[in-house]
């Protein structure tokens, strides 16, 4: 990898940053002062700008407890985004995977892999996420098949998956969609005549959002979290 690539993947400089710091000397390779951007960096190479280590920062995930008010965005001019919520060098290469409404809470996953974040966010894929839905009215016993056999939307051409819902309470439900239409919790129940006052999304695939993680707060995957998460 050229040193000026290197720079820019480490750091979050530009190409033109890179460039210019090397050029200034502030930049050494394996212990000598360097000057050419051109130059390879080979794996166990030491790297230093301004006399202090640099490493590639390598892919990332993370899982936040997103609070009532944030848009999962990078930039709003209106609302502050979950990102404001995070301490993380070169913050701006980072994305939600999915998103959830301004007034939705709970659980969302953050990284800088693409591929990653499209299998888990592609429909055909199908992998569950569990909501837990407080509505304005009582709950019917016969929406447990009804969401299990599908669920025509408005303006939609076909019915939703099969998903399944757990009854709580008389207005509180878990439900689990296998996919990720607009508003889709909200407008199956607003289909059963119901309308949805409080969300939270408590689970994607097999990852639980923590009891001890707080509105606000994030921590990265562990490695068997991101196993639970696999997708072919």
């Amino acid at each position: 990898m050229r040193l000026d690539k290197f720079i820019c993947d480490s750091t979050g400089l530009t190409r033109s940053q890179a460039g210019k710091v090397i050029r200034q000397g502030l930049v050494t390779l394996n212990g000598d002062k360097v000057k050419q951007a051109a130059l390879q960096v080979k794996e166990h190479d030491a790297v230093c700008l301004d006399g202090k280590p640099i490493n590639i920062i390598g892919l990332r995930y993370f899982m936040l407890h997103k609070p009532d008010g944030y848009v999962c965005s990078t930039d709003d001019p209106d609302h502050p985004t979950v990102f404001t919520l995070m301490d993380e060098p070169i913050i701006e290469r980072l994305h939600t995977v999915g998103r959830l409404d301004l007034d939705t809470t709970g659980l969302v996953l953050i990284t800088d892999d693409g591929q990653w974040s499209h299998r888990i966010s592609s429909p055909k894929h199908h992998v569950a996420k569990t909501y837990r839905a407080w509505t304005a009215d009582p709950i019917p016993a016969s929406a447990v098949q009804q969401f299990a056999d599908g669920i025509m939307l408005r303006n939609e051409k076909n019915i939703t998956l099969p998903a399944t819902l757990e009854i709580i309470g008389e207005c509180e439900a878990l439900l689990t969609i296998q996919e990720g239409r607009y508003h889709q919790v909200k407008r199956m129940f607003a289909a059963i005549g119901n309308k949805v006052v409080q969300l939270h999304r408590e689970k994607i695939g097999g990852i639980q959002l923590p009891d001890d993680l707080a509105e606000g707060e994030y921590r990265e995957l562990t490695s068997q979290q991101l196993k639970l998460l696999q997708v072919k």
